[in-house]
């Protein structure tokens, strides 16, 4: 490097993303911190993304790969075909504020414990709402971006430890992905970070929200809605691949309450979405690829460097994060809490 700042490698996942591009490039180009590289993995758009890029971002690094591969492996080949210190995932569906990245390489500068950062996500379409301030865990096995859908307002201008980050806006120390692995491949789309997170977490590795770097996200961009039987499926069975990978043992008994809770919410949120289907397509995928996680299993917890209590305790204060974010979203909402309340009684 010529210079002493450290440099950062940009990943960013595309598939038929091209009305997206323009906004998130343009606002890479403006940040106030300079020291970067950008490579775009186009998972076999059939847009003009590749024409697009070619044409008007030809310092753009691009990987093109003839059909869709999925999100993990797609930032798993950018950030193997890097070599920078730093490594920052970036949703195509985003726009940064200036200084946004100068943030997050501040923040890994001065904060040499923390392995990774998770940018504060503000909703595109209405600026004064929360995307996501760092990333919580539900026991239940599943992930939870704190925030969504509050106002932006002081409780989220704090710096400070978080259990994980969200992978559409986060910054990544190279050497955190060589003590931890990369993103899982067999999840192909959904809870791939919560899978990291608690991985990371699970090795003693920890996450630092930096409120400063603002990242404003549209959101569902690639899928076309939140809820639809392509992300029901995955999420299901991801869920239940995340659960029997990274659980030890006596979770399944510690948790049990939450596991139970968090499995008939679920389902009953599926059926009344009409995607019983999907959700049962989800569970049969989960099987047949039972063995392959029941292997990853034993190197995840060989792996570990907490106890089990230790790690435990990680994740009971990650959930009472989220349900306090929960709650605080209801409540402004003019929704009454008492089952959460009474959840947080019985099982926080």
């Amino acid at each position: 490097m010529r210079n002493s700042q450290p440099y950062v490698d940009i990943v960013i996942p595309n598939y038929n993303g091209v009305e997206f591009l323009d906004t998130c490039l343009r606002s890479i180009g403006r940040q106030t911190y300079p020291y970067f590289s950008i490579t775009v993995i186009d998972n076999g758009s059939i847009d003009n993304s590749l024409e697009f890029v070619r044409k008007n971002y030809p310092l753009v690094h691009l990987i093109v790969w003839p059909q869709n591969k999925g999100f993990s492996p797609a930032v798993n080949a950018g950030i193997s075909a890097g070599s920078a210190p730093l490594i920052f995932l970036l949703n195509n569906d985003t726009e940064l504020e200036e200084d946004c990245l100068e943030q997050l390489v501040n923040a890994a500068m001065s904060q040499d414990e923390y392995g990774f950062f998770a940018a504060k996500m503000i909703s595109y379409k209405d600026r004064h709402l929360l995307d996501g301030a760092g990333d919580g865990f539900l026991r239940g096995g599943v992930g939870y971006r704190l925030g969504t859908m509050e106002n932006d307002d002081a409780l989220y201008s704090r710096p400070g430890r978080v259990f994980g980050a969200c992978a559409g806006a986060a910054l990544y120390r190279r050497e955190l992905f060589d003590s931890v692995g990369l993103f899982d491949e067999d999840f192909f789309a959904y809870l791939e970070d919560v899978d990291f997170n608690l991985r990371a977490n699970s090795r003693g590795k920890k996450c630092y929200y930096v409120p400063d770097a603002r990242v404003f996200h549209i959101g569902s961009a690639t899928t076309g809605s939140k809820i639809n039987s392509f992300t029901v499926r995955l999420s299901t069975r991801n869920n239940l691949n995340l659960l029997i990978k990274n659980y030890p043992l006596s979770f399944f008994f510690r948790f049990a309450p939450a596991l139970l809770v968090y499995q008939i919410f679920w389902f009953a949120f599926v059926v009344k979405k009409r995607q019983l289907a999907a959700y049962l397509t989800g569970v049969g995928e989960f099987f047949g690829n039972l063995p392959r996680m029941l292997e990853k299993r034993r190197e995840v917890l060989a792996d570990a460097t907490l106890t089990n209590n230790e790690l435990a305790a990680i994740l009971v204060a990650a959930e009472r994060d989220v349900v306090c974010s929960i709650m605080n979203r209801r409540r402004a909402q003019g929704k009454t809490n008492r089952l959460l309340s009474l959840y947080t009684r019985l099982f926080l």
